[in-house]
């Protein structure tokens, strides 16, 4: 699956802020309910709707409703994805000529 360059840049937002990892990082223990993540990250529930629109943007978390709640996890397809496309982007290739022939 070859992705735009819009594509990657979102992907690769969705890890570009402090508040974001910290909550990537609370989901590697599973499944958190949005009030969890909300007391954990001490920030107010509109600034966690815009960080997990960000996550779910990009692929990388998934949400469900449950009754009145936001669950989320982590998606393994969103984060395989993701390192594959860094180690496409991080891929050097030698091809033994010089750029300036």
């Amino acid at each position: 699956m070859e992705l735009t360059n819009k594509q990657i840049t979102v992907i690769f937002k969705a890890l570009c802020d402090e508040n974001r990892v910290q909550i990537f990082r609370l989901l590697q223990n599973g499944e958190k309910c949005a009030c969890k993540l909300l007391e954990a990250i001490q920030c107010t529930q509109p600034t966690l709707s815009h960080h997990m629109k960000i996550l779910c943007d990009s692929g990388l978390v998934v949400g469900r409703k449950e009754g009145k709640w936001m669950y989320y996890s982590i998606s393994p397809e969103g984060t395989e994805i993701a390192v594959n496309v860094l180690r496409e982007l991080t891929k050097v290739s030698d091809s033994g000529e010089c750029c300036c022939k």
